[in-house]
């Protein structure tokens, strides 16, 4: 049994890390079990032993690994069948898909609903949650998110890459779903969880991809804790 470190909100039971959510669909896709540990922002001696204060780590035996990117290839290394990240060529491929999200995908989501997170957050991490993304961003968090309505077209617009690369294709790793799959989803599960509000559009492919990766793994990601 593998235990993962995952972030929760004040209902244990909502997880909502992009990067966790990586994280839980890769072991999902391996078929691992997996025993997933709630985790707070300020319980960063929960996972002291990491030697460092932030989610996802996991733990498999003897062996702790932190960042979903190393977990994946720890996975894969650890667990070759059902490669999510399919050899060379896949790793290269999924390395560029985790860039992209990380710095076009995860921007674009977190001004949208950076408020709402406020409201989901444990009781004890609102300071430090305010805080510390008040300082980030140099302004508050109701500032950051107003006037969503207005700024979201332009995310979409953003996802036209995505959008493209869908089109007439089931997954992002081809016939079958891969770790691409995973980082995209996973990011997109972050507003899924805690926000009401559409980030992305109703239709079109990327909606219809999301839709199936919700349903993968006994629809672990359609069953999730939201809002």
């Amino acid at each position: 049994m593998i235990t993962l470190y995952d972030l929760a909100g004040a209902d244990p039971e909502l997880r909502f890390s992009p990067y966790c959510w990586r994280t839980r669909f890769a072991l999902a896709h391996k078929g691992l079990p997996v025993d997933a540990q709630p985790w707070r922002f300020t319980e960063t001696d929960k996972i002291v032993f990491s030697g460092q204060g932030r989610v996802p780590v996991i733990q498999d035996g003897a062996t702790v690994v932190s960042d979903s990117w190393a977990i994946a290839v720890y996975l894969d290394r650890a667990y070759p069948n059902a490669s999510i990240l399919g050899g060379p060529g896949g790793q290269a491929h999924a390395r560029f898909i985790n860039a992209w999200a990380d710095s076009v995908l995860m921007p674009g989501i977190v001004t949208l609903i950076v408020r709402d997170l406020l409201d989901v957050v444990a009781e004890k991490d609102r300071d430090y949650f305010r805080t510390s993304r008040e300082t980030r961003f140099g302004r508050t968090l109701e500032a950051v998110q107003a006037g969503r309505e207005d700024r979201v077209a332009a995310f979409r617009a953003s996802l036209t890459p995505l959008r493209v690369a869908l089109q007439g294709r089931p997954w992002l790793g081809g016939a079958q779903p891969s770790y691409a799959d995973h980082i995209v989803a996973g990011t997109l599960m972050w507003p899924r969880c805690t926000s009401t509000f559409p980030a992305i559009a109703a239709d079109g492919p990327i909606a219809e991809w999301f839709g199936r990766v919700l349903d993968l793994y006994g629809g672990l990601g359609r069953s999730a804790k939201t809002v």
